[in-house]
């Protein structure tokens, strides 16, 4: 039975993609938000309110296991993402993926806590934690493929860089909100009823990110796809046996940036700065804001590299971001150590550089990659592994090497090394700046990206 008639590719016009980079950042600042509050009521009150009978030390690290516990349920949101975004297009997964974070993330808002109903109480965190993992597998892919996927040839980059803004507007956001409710409801008053705020106020986002996704058209390369009938039926499948090398190496180059940047939206730096018994012992508000602070700082290097990405390739920018983050890890926690939030800020900022350059150019490298009939799998699995592998439990190791080693040097070693690996990761894989990401191209894009390796 021979193929129907193609009619040839979707015209994009200016206006769909200038609606497509607002859709994607919206809505990716929303999911994000969801994440960091979270993450960020972990390292200041869910020890107490959630993990009390464990002792102190004990019920910060328990705390921190449960941010790092959503990420081991990533490649399940992203199995599933990939499998119905490839079959069916990436507009639906996105709505999907929207609406189960934002209620996991309001119901949060709504629990009991350990004093109230004992050991249900941590039992019911866990569980919508696991609902927000799976939710935020699926949403990056689906995100920077609408992206990238509308994006011009030479300007992937910068659309591509679009989605990722998300996480450091959602940082800022998150950090602010938090932030703010230190003043609303200080002291006791935040450990009571002011942390929830931020929860419940998620409610809202979602309806807005809803609106807005709905407006936005499907990517032209999936409606290409579809016309002609030729999505994968199993892509799952077909990715681990055609690229499963290609996603290992991916992952990697992935996890350097997840486990430094991990070190403030996981919560680490937040606890470890307003520890009362630390060597800092900061209010939680002007920890926060110099978190928010530097927010804006990675935003905009988010935004630099990923159009800088589009000028000196991918690969070029990566490893300028590498050296960078290296360099911002010595002054780091001399800097926050201090106890002066100007300085923290500082250490923040200048960390926020090498992690922006490491991060823009992200969407547009991971979507030229992989092939157009598993690309949403190829993408969304990619990232899932290297966040297990980089940040999932970043936290929980940092706050577990200053206990057993008693100094922060420990932390800067893990997390150099971390770097270390993600640098020769990308140093293995070829530029593809600029591939065709169509279906009459999964000649060129099955030649692997691998250096050294011909076909996959």
């Amino acid at each position: 039975m021979s193929a129907p008639p193609w009619s040839g590719p979707p015209i994009v016009s200016e206006t769909d993609r200038r609606r497509v980079v607002f859709a994607t950042v919206v809505g990716t600042t929303v999911e994000w938000y969801d994440f960091f509050v979270y993450a960020g009521a972990a390292g200041l009150v869910f020890g107490k309110l959630f993990f009390q009978p464990s002792g102190e030390g004990i019920a910060t690290i328990l705390s921190f296991l449960t941010v790092g516990i959503s990420f081991l349920f990533r490649p399940l949101g992203a199995f599933l993402a990939g499998h119905f975004g490839d079959r069916y297009g990436r507009r639906v997964i996105l709505m999907v993926t929207l609406i189960g974070m934002g209620a996991a993330t309001t119901l949060i808002g709504l629990l009991p806590t350990y004093s109230a109903v004992g050991i249900a109480a941590p039992i019911l965190l866990i569980l919508l934690r696991v609902l927000q993992g799976i939710s935020a597998g699926g949403e990056w892919g689906g995100a920077v493929l609408m992206a990238v996927e509308h994006a011009p040839p030479g300007k992937r980059g910068t659309f591509g860089a679009a989605p990722q803004l998300g996480v450091p507007l959602g940082l800022l956001a998150a950090s602010g909100v938090l932030a703010s409710m230190t003043l609303i409801a200080p002291g006791d008053a935040f450990l009571e009823w002011g942390w929830r705020v931020p929860f419940l106020l998620s409610i809202v986002l979602i309806l807005i990110g809803y609106y807005i996704r709905r407006r936005v058209e499907e990517s032209p390369v999936f409606q290409q796809i579809a016309e002609r009938s030729e999505q994968a039926t199993t892509p799952i499948l077909e990715l681990f046996r055609r690229h499963g090398l290609l996603v290992l190496v991916a992952a990697l180059v992935f996890a350097g940036n997840n486990a430094v940047g991990y070190l403030t939206t996981g919560g680490y730096i937040q606890n470890y700065a307003t520890d009362a018994n630390g060597p800092v012992g900061l209010d939680r508000g002007p920890v926060l804001w110099a978190v928010a602070g530097s927010a804006v700082t990675w935003l905009l290097f988010t935004w630099i590299a990923g159009a800088v990405s589009d000028r000196i390739g991918r690969r070029t920018t990566y490893l300028i971001g590498w050296v960078l983050l290296l360099a911002a890890l010595i002054p780091l926690f001399p800097l926050v150590n201090t106890g002066n939030p100007v300085l923290l800020w500082c250490g923040l900022a200048l960390l926020t550089v090498g992690l922006g350059f490491t991060y823009g150019p992200q969407a547009a490298l991971y979507a030229e990659l992989f092939p157009a009939s598993v690309r949403f799998s190829g993408v969304a699995v990619s990232y899932a592994l290297g966040a297990i592998l980089g940040g999932a439990f970043a936290p929980t190791i940092a706050a577990t090497l200053v206990r057993a080693s008693g100094t922060t040097a420990s932390v800067v070693g893990y997390l150099g090394g971390v770097v270390l690996v993600s640098l020769v990761a990308t140093l293995a894989l070829r530029d593809r700046r600029g591939i065709p990401l169509g279906p009459d191209h999964e000649a060129a894009q099955a030649i692997s990206p691998i250096r050294g390796m011909t076909r996959v």
